[in-house]
């Protein structure tokens, strides 16, 4: 009796089986060409330049010493970041006065990692949240800025800013010089269509709208601040000139196995993606010279190919192919790009 209604069950199966809809085919995709464009941030570095991929366009550039401090425009985004491209770092000072006097000597000074990390940025924790309802409250503590360097390497000077509140979606602060001769209170809206908004502290204050809508960029040619190592191991902030990723748009893996006009689709699945700004970042070239006395020249590291996914499932493959213009002028990354 089981043998009958086991040889009744798997007849029945086959009968249904073969009134499935046949699966539909899809049509093969249709790679890009490959597309060669140079991005000019001048032999000086001084601009920051936003690509996109897909529209295979430069969406906007702007002066790197244009801005000082970006604030996180997300939903529950709350944290500042530093224009690293000027070798900004910060400081705690200890204090929560902001009319006493500012003695720098003796202070940490920390700058943002190259990866983006929000929870390692040098502002750091500037909100408190109280447990058990999240509610929020602000410390005051009064942080010098050294705002770094342009591109000339000229000194940009100190401020000392202390956050006030983010309530309505809306940061407050207060600054000055260190001597707190133009003291001003600012205050700066979100924009969710962007990532962050930009703050500069020129002209007595401004806000800016510089980068781009964050679906309509992936890519920003930019220098940078990022952490090197001495020969014995002893790390030190070093400013690079590179590329940094949007965190909205895409993820990248590196790949040094394959030969670029080989990539395909087939291997795209078994890479390690990030999300780590930095993940294509500047070591694509190599320094030749004596970087003592700035006689140096840039090569291209040959096989570091970059695979990219962006948020709408296309991937891309990605190399450089040079540093410098065809006048010989540092400060042109060229690249090749494909969508596969």
């Amino acid at each position: 009796m089981k043998i009958f209604n086991l040889i009744t069950i798997l007849i029945s199966f086959i009968l249904l089986t073969g009134c499935f809809k046949e699966d539909e085919k899809i049509a093969p995709h249709d790679p890009g060409d490959v597309k060669t464009q140079t991005i000019e941030l001048t032999k000086d570095y001084r601009y920051q330049v936003y690509f996109d991929l897909r529209s295979e366009k430069i969406i906007s550039t702007n002066l790197k010493t244009e801005w000082d401090l970006g604030f996180e425009c997300s939903e529950k985004g709350w944290h500042i970041i530093l224009n690293t491209s000027n070798f900004m770092v910060a400081a705690k000072s200890g204090l929560t006065d902001f009319d006493l006097p500012i003695d720098t000597v003796g202070y940490k000074w920390n700058f943002d990692v190259s990866s983006g990390n929000v929870d390692s940025t040098a502002i750091g924790n500037w909100v408190t949240f109280n447990a058990p309802d999240s509610s929020k409250s602000y410390p005051n503590e009064v942080y010098v800025i050294n705002r770094g360097y342009d591109e000339a390497g000229n000194i940009r000077g100190f401020r000392k800013i202390t956050f006030l509140g983010l309530e309505n979606d809306t940061y407050s602060f207060r600054y000055a010089n260190l001597d707190g001769t133009g003291e001003n209170t600012f205050s700066i809206a979100k924009d969710p269509a962007i990532n962050y908004i930009y703050f500069s502290f020129d002209g007595g204050g401004k806000q800016l709208v510089l980068e781009p809508p964050k679906y309509d960029w992936d890519l920003v040619f930019t220098q940078y601040t990022t952490l090197l190592f001495t020969d014995a191991g002893e790390p030190y902030p070093y400013l690079v000139t590179g590329v940094l990723s949007n965190p909205s748009t895409i993820e990248v893996a590196m790949d040094s196995l394959y030969d670029f006009s080989s990539i395909s689709l087939d291997i795209v699945d078994n890479l390690i993606y990030s999300r780590n700004l930095d993940k294509i970042g500047y070591d694509w070239k190599d320094i030749i010279g004596d970087v003592n006395t700035g006689n140096v020249s840039y090569v291209n590291i040959e096989g570091r190919n970059y695979i990219i996914r962006d948020n709408a499932g296309f991937y891309y493959k990605l190399r450089f192919v040079s540093f410098y213009n065809n006048n010989g002028d540092k400060g042109y990354p060229t690249f090749e790009y494909q969508r596969l």
